[in-house]
């Protein structure tokens, strides 16, 4: 029985490597499959947690960390930390993120990259509408356990604005990793997405609008959301955007 199963090991770890030479991409292909599961089982889990309360009172002590002790209507910090969280949610905002999804399609598309640059768009879209629906089903109350910074409407978990933002600067990010080539500029464009995504997330705390569970709901929401479509970009072909060293010089006169 032993040597059977160290036979089909064998046999399976054979196959798999002869795959991983025929499609290159089929190993960090399965690492986020895998990953991607492992997400929507922690967002089942946090949802979970949420619907039966156990993450109430470490949400609302949370939120008081960002207000004065005397005062729970006055944020922490100064005046220019409360303009600089109200400016920074709104790279989170329908608005703004629509504005920057259609330049970089509209840029992708102009390099020859029509397909990626379709569904960064349905990626979006998508991503919107995911969130709208997890809303709906869970209809979180917001946070009244402090006033509100900015107006919001609609339900708490998941955050739309850390979901979004994550679905959008990650995938975005993921792409033009795919069309530059060397290693320091996809480093740096992971690097931004992720810090964009951090820092849009951190301001629907501050400012009151969102508990920290609904923030991590909408990281993970999104962060699964941009695996999924990462892992349907992997089929897509696409073309290196072209580095200076390969644009032709004009002769000499």
């Amino acid at each position: 029985m032993m040597n059977r199963l160290h036979t089909l090991g064998n046999d399976v770890r054979r196959r798999f490597e002869q795959l991983r030479r025929a499609r290159p991409a089929i190993v960090p292909m399965v690492a986020a499959a895998s990953a991607l599961l492992f997400l929507v089982y922690i967002f089942i889990a946090l949802a979970d947690e949420i619907t039966e309360g156990e993450t109430q009172r470490i949400d609302e002590q949370i939120l008081l960390w960002f207000r004065q002790v005397n005062d729970h209507a006055l944020p922490i910090g100064p005046t220019w930390l409360t303009d600089g969280m109200l400016d920074a949610t709104a790279l989170g905002s329908p608005l703004v993120v629509g504005i920057i999804v259609a330049t970089a399609a509209g840029f992708l598309f102009m390099e020859g990259q029509r397909r990626v640059a379709l569904l960064m768009v349905l990626t979006t879209i998508g991503g919107g509408t995911a969130s709208l629906c997890l809303k709906w089903l869970f209809a979180r109350p917001r946070p009244e356990i402090v006033p509100h910074l900015r107006h919001v409407t609609s339900s708490s978990f998941p955050s739309g604005h850390a979901m979004l933002s994550a679905v959008v600067y990650l995938t975005i990010g993921v792409m033009f990793m795919k069309a530059v080539r060397s290693r320091r500029a996809k480093a740096y464009c992971l690097t931004v997405a992720v810090l964009l995504t951090l820092l849009v997330g951190a301001t629907r705390v501050f400012l009151g609008v969102h508990y920290p569970s609904d923030v991590l709901g909408g990281w993970i929401a999104g962060v699964s959301w941009a695996s999924l479509c990462w892992i349907i970009g992997v089929f897509i072909p696409t073309r290196p955007i072209p580095e200076r060293s390969d644009v032709p010089t004009a002769p000499a006169a």
